[in-house]
Formats: C-alpha cells, structure tokens, sequence
C-alpha cells in the first residue's frame, strides 16, 4: 500500500468529530434549565454531575475522543509520535468524560485530563515530519501554522478561565478548532495522493 494512502476510514472519524462536539454541546445546552450560559459555562459542566441530561455530552465527548484515535490510525503518512499525539489526546478526552465534575468544588484529575486533551490536539501537527515522506505532505508552513493557533486559542482559553469572562466561548472556540483540524489535515492529504475528497 502507497505510503501517501490515507484510508476511507479517517475521513469519516475525522468528519465526524467536529460534528459529535458541536452537536453535542448545542444539544446539551438546550436541554439545561433556564440560566445556563454558553458563553460563560463550560463544556465539562454539560456532562457535570449537576446536569440535566449529562449523557448527551459525555456520549459526545466518549465519541469524539474514539473519533481522534481512530483517525490517528488513518494517519499513515506522518510520523508515529504525530499520530501517538493526536490517539492520547483522544483517549485524554475519552477521560474527560469519564471523570465528571462534581456538583460542587473541583476534579483534579478531571483537570488533569481536560489539560492533556487540550495540549496533545494542540500541540500534534507540529510532530508530522516524517524522516524520508514524500511531496504528499502538507507543507511545514501549513502545519506549524495550524500549531501555532491551535495552542493560541487554549492559551485564550487559559486566560479567559483565570479571569471567568467568556469561558465557555473561549472553550468552544479551541476545541472546535482541534476538532475540525484533522479534517481538514486528511482532505489535505487526500488531495495531495490524488484521493477522492468525499465518497461518490
């Protein structure tokens, strides 16, 4: 098999992450009794042990963390810790889940893992270099870029939960992005190996 293949399977996982965390969150959201705010409330308080109807988001994020280590197995051109980054910051996410928050007070270990989900689906795309890849890859630009704005808007976020102002914007705006980017990284791929986008 072509080094530069990048399998059906990775598209689909990777397509279907972003829509699992956004669907899931407005869903979520619509669910919770009047006062809920998702600009200043967090993503983790949807699937908190105080909420109304947890399972929504703690099945969205269960599927979005499988979704992220599925597509890491997809990923066959970049380099194994590129791909070993993106499964553990799904798996970190998978935990996230697994770990509520508690009605009152804080979780370590939530936070813990909220943090290593974070950085790992920030911090992945700079790893992609393979030794001896071929031309199919996305250039260094693409994907240092995609690096820095990833870990621009967790560090957003970082700040905007110091100061509790617009938290659960912030939040929704990193993690959408470290959503949708493996997407866009296979389509990228796909194009560049002369691969169907989409299936016909």
């Amino acid at each position: 098999m072509r080094r530069d293949f990048v399998p059906t399977f990775a598209l689909w996982s990777s397509a279907a992450a972003p829509v699992l965390l956004i669907g899931g969150w407005t869903v979520a959201a619509a669910l919770q009794p009047a006062g809920f705010d998702s600009l200043q409330d967090t993503i983790s308080a949807l699937a908190g042990m105080g909420a109304a109807h947890r399972w929504v988001m703690t099945l969205a994020l269960v599927g979005v963390g499988v979704c992220h280590a599925v597509t890491a197995l997809g990923l066959r051109p970049f380099s194994g810790p590129c791909r070993l980054m993106l499964a553990v910051g799904g798996l970190a996410t998978i935990l996230v889940a697994a770990i509520p928050v508690p009605m009152t007070g804080e979780s370590a270990a939530h936070q813990a893992a909220a943090t290593i989900a974070l950085a790992c689906l920030a911090l992945w795309p700079a790893l992609w270099r393979r030794p001896g890849g071929g031309p199919f890859r996305p250039s260094a630009g693409v994907m240092l870029t995609a690096t820095f704005v990833l870990v621009a808007l967790v560090f957003v976020f970082a700040v905007a939960l110091g100061a509790g102002v617009l938290v659960g914007l912030a939040e929704r705006i990193a993690t959408g992005a470290e959503a949708a980017w493996p997407l866009v990284t296979v389509l990228l791929l796909r194009r560049n190996a002369g691969q169907p986008a989409v299936l016909r």
